[in-house]
């Protein structure tokens, strides 16, 4: 089965290879303009920034495309009703390393509070002062996780062991975390109570913009925030604003609701038009990194294994045991 490959980076060159399936690697992001570029293939392979709206759909089909295989658990970026309707069948990896999300998630969490990123800054240009660097203990804080799938529920098992009291929100609590200690709560009782909140719910209609100017006021002031799972979570205009009243008082995100063409990119020779992600940058209590929070060898390594087992099991039955149905 002849496959496109979009937005290819090297370690998808490396890593996705094997079978009797022909790889194309192709550099540019899916949307409607390059679907084109797969016309001729029965497949396609997508990876979270790229665009499978109707019209990108549309031209896959077109070209006889008849599987979507996402590199990513994440499907919010494919319109599977128009997928249905043409045809297509679509499926994910619903899961590769959920430490590797929630490790990340700690690292931005340590390194906020410690400000490990502007200590290093300084050591660079040979300042070796401590003032202004003082973080606190985490051990006895609460830490409020909101979403305790698989990646949640690695995090509430970090900062238990960081000794933190963690509360958790999740329309389906995890029996095994509250036995571990840990409590789950409305939404707003974790948000007031918390002093570190972590988000790892999936991006819905429900849960577009959750964090906005309403639940922010509802947090506790100085609230560290900490976002690995998707940046539509966060209302970014709100965020600033709180950052700038001392609301927040610090915030790691992994991710950005207008990271398309962005994230992944080297766009150090280049104006980046995006004024709000830019004012972020200028905040000395705001870590960004570039939705790197999944890469780690065996998370990448599970990627490509699951997504070429997706491949190997439609060629050979038409359907596949991850499938994604349009709900």
């Amino acid at each position: 089965m002849k496959i496109a490959v979009f937005s290819t980076k090297p370690h998808d060159r490396e890593f996705l290879k094997g079978g009797s399936h022909e790889f194309a690697f192709l550099e540019p992001r899916l949307d409607s303009t390059t679907a084109e570029l797969a016309h001729g293939f029965g497949g396609a392979c997508l990876f979270v920034n790229d665009t499978a709206d109707a019209a990108a759909i549309d031209s896959l089909a077109d070209g006889g495309c008849r599987l979507i295989a996402l590199r990513c658990a994440g499907f919010n970026n494919v319109d599977l009703q128009a997928a249905k309707r043409r045809g297509i069948v679509v499926c994910r990896v619903p899961e590769y390393s959920p430490y590797a999300v929630a490790e990340h998630a700690a690292g931005l969490l340590l390194a906020l509070n410690r400000k490990i990123h502007r200590a290093h800054a300084r050591i660079r240009e040979g300042d070796f002062s401590i003032k202004g660097l003082m973080g606190f203990d985490l051990h006895g804080k609460t830490a409020g996780v909101v979403g305790t799938g698989r990646i949640g529920a690695a995090f509430c098992r970090i900062m238990l062991g960081f000794g933190c009291r963690v509360l958790a929100h999740d329309p389906f609590p995890n029996p095994a975390l509250q036995q571990l200690g840990v409590e789950y709560t409305p939404l707003p009782r974790l948000l007031e109570s918390s002093d570190v909140v972590s988000l790892h719910c999936p991006l819905t209609p429900g849960t577009a913009h959750l964090i906005r100017a309403e639940t922010i006021a509802q947090m506790k002031p100085g609230v560290f925030l900490i976002n690995t799972s998707r940046g539509k979570l966060i209302h970014t205009p709100d965020a600033i604003h709180a950052l700038k009243q001392g609301l927040i008082g610090a915030l790691g995100i992994d991710v950005y609701e207008e990271e398309t063409g962005v994230f992944f990119e080297n766009l150090s020779d280049t104006i980046i038009a995006d004024d709000v992600l830019m004012r972020l940058t200028t905040f000395p209590n705001v870590l960004i990194t570039s939705h790197q929070g999944f890469f780690t060898r065996e998370a990448v390594e599970n990627i490509a294994a699951t997504t070429l087992a997706n491949i190997d099991e439609f060629a050979a039955t038409g359907d596949c045991t991850n499938r994604v149905h349009p709900a």
